[in-house]
Formats: structure tokens, C-alpha cells, sequence
């Protein structure tokens, strides 16, 4: 399994505009089996459960709410390369005939 950091490094999807990058990246997900489904939001879980940890810490020490805050920003960076590569085996190359309809 290849694993792209961004959409332009998918070669399904060069040459397209980013709207119509994202909007393969859908179709594409929505073709994701239970198991692949199951491990995304099992990853976007474990990222994003301690940051609602630390901001139930900020009571006691408000620096830890900048450690959610950190932790949110850093999501996308976590995730989407991994949804991405998850996604892109589902592509297709050529417009399908449902699309052209």
C-alpha cells in the first residue's frame, strides 16, 4: 500500500482540480470495506480521545487545554494520509458511465 501525504500525489487523481479530487476521495471512501472502515475510526478515536482527556484536565492545569489544542491541529496531519491511502485503491482511473449520465 502506497501512502500519499496529500491528493496530488495520488496518480488516479493528477491533473484534476481540488474539488474534483475530494470529490473522487468520497466515492472512493464510501468503496472502503468494514475492516478498512473500522480501522479509520478506530485511528480518528485514539487521536482524538485525549484531547477531550485534556480538556477535562484544564480544571486543574490550563496548559493542558493547549495540549488539546495541539493535538487537534495535528489530526489532519495524522489522518488524512492514512484515509487517502485507505481510499485510493478504490479509484477509478476512467469516468465511469454513471458519472457521464
Amino acid at each position: 500500500m502506497a501512502f500519499y501525504f496529500t491528493t496530488k500525489h495520488i496518480p488516479a487523481l493528477q491533473g484534476l482540480s481540488l474539488s474534483e479530487r475530494m470529490a473522487r476521495l468520497e466515492v472512493a471512501a464510501k468503496s472502503l470495506t468494514v475492516p478498512e472502515k473500522t480501522l479509520l475510526n478506530v485511528l480518528k478515536l485514539l487521536v482524538i480521545c485525549p484531547a477531550f482527556a485534556l480538556v477535562l484536565r484544564t480544571a486543574q492545569d490550563w496548559t493542558s487545554l493547549l495540549w488539546a489544542a495541539a493535538i487537534i491541529l495535528l489530526y489532519p496531519l495524522l489522518v488524512k494520509p492514512i484515509q487517502y491511502s485507505l481510499s485510493a485503491k478504490y479509484l477509478i482511473t476512467n469516468p465511469s458511465t454513471k458519472e457521464s449520465q
